[in-house]
């Protein structure tokens, strides 16, 4: 998807928080969610799912990242329909074996959060929904934005670790090969801005961008060439101390925040640091290579930070209604990591 010319004053950008959205609204949505499914099967859910959340991501604030994420991830692959959530089998590997979700975290929270909920309510309430709410209550908690999340998600039986190889963002890709993928999943070019906004609480390995620091293609010759888009200042710190292995190499594990001195705060560190050239992946210095998404990102910073929860919130729940299951489709797992079997 093409983007246009955007205005660049910060009034401009709130005028478009003013917007309700709802799955039937979303292009690829497949069925109709609506606020309270569950008031009468399962009444309280939410506030049971809430409860649990925000008790624990507040003792452990790490935990509302590693929610988003998974929720991200599972979203861009099959809709969001807890794809995510299953194990391989004998017959196949599922999408949290892919490479891209070797690093995702959380499985085991959402599974507890589950497991309190079927204890309430047995076969009720979807792994899909499940998720959509935690990860919304978990950035809540740590006093990030929170948002409405309608119901009613089925669950997929079908988990492929090659559609997760295909479908989920890769952390070198263009601008223009993000907007298309955006595109396919019925996502804007603002929602692309707005919802890399989530790597204000994010970390990310070196091995994911390792190609900055280290022989990037055209900077120059030898191995220790930079890309020249990272400030040259944070790329030295990066590569003498953040990504370095005790044998003088880089620590393909090693972890970095992306967003240094406020990683457990939801705020607009990430975008102040993307202007300095401070980012971490290049899908990231990919939204200033186009004039009106970076006019975005410099409104957004030059605003009050209520502007950038409002709009965060609106693509998060745009991004929640992606070809959703509803009604017949899918099934509702008692266990989020197999489906279910036939005498179920």
């Amino acid at each position: 998807m093409a983007s246009g010319r955007r205005g660049s004053s910060w009034t401009s950008v709130v005028a478009m928080t003013m917007v309700v959205v709802v799955a039937s609204s979303v292009p690829g949505a497949r069925g109709q969610l609506r606020m309270g499914f569950y008031a009468q099967s399962c009444p309280g859910v939410e506030r049971m799912v809430g409860d649990f959340v925000r008790q624990h991501v507040r003792r452990v604030p790490t935990v509302a990242a590693a929610l988003l994420r998974l929720h991200f991830h599972d979203c861009f692959v099959r809709g969001c329909d807890a794809s995510v959530l299953l194990n391989s089998t004998a017959g196949s590997v599922a999408e949290k074996d892919a490479p891209p979700n070797l690093t995702l975290r959380g499985f085991d929270f959402v599974d507890r959060v589950k497991t309190l909920v079927e204890e309430a309510c047995p076969g009720v309430v979807s792994c899909a929904d499940v998720l959509a709410l935690a990860a919304r209550d978990a950035v809540a908690a740590i006093g990030g934005p929170s948002w409405r999340v309608p119901t009613g998600r089925r669950d997929g039986t079908v988990s492929s670790m090659q559609e997760a190889l295909d479908e989920i963002p890769k952390p070198t890709m263009s601008f223009k090969e993000l907007t298309d993928m955006f595109a396919s999943k019925g996502l804007g070019v603002r929602d692309l801005v707005w919802l890399s906004g989530a790597h204000t609480i994010g970390i990310a390995h070196c091995s994911s961008f390792a190609d900055r620091l280290y022989g990037y293609p055209g900077a120059g010759a030898g191995n220790d060439t930079t890309d020249p888009s990272l400030d040259a200042a944070y790329a030295v710190n990066l590569r003498r101390r953040k990504c370095r292995a005790p044998n003088g190499g880089y620590a393909e594990d090693a972890i970095v925040e992306m967003d240094p001195g406020s990683h457990l705060s939801f705020d607009l560190g990430y975008y102040r640091a993307l202007l300095k050239h401070r980012c971490l992946l290049r899908s990231d210095a990919a939204l200033l290579s186009d004039a009106a998404a970076r006019a975005d990102v410099e409104s957004v910073v030059a605003g009050p930070e209520e502007v950038f929860f409002q709009l965060f919130a609106r693509s998060m729940a745009t991004l929640g209604a992606v070809q959703v299951k509803t009604g017949a489709e899918g099934e509702v797992r008692r266990n989020c990591a197999v489906v279910n079997s036939p005498s179920n």
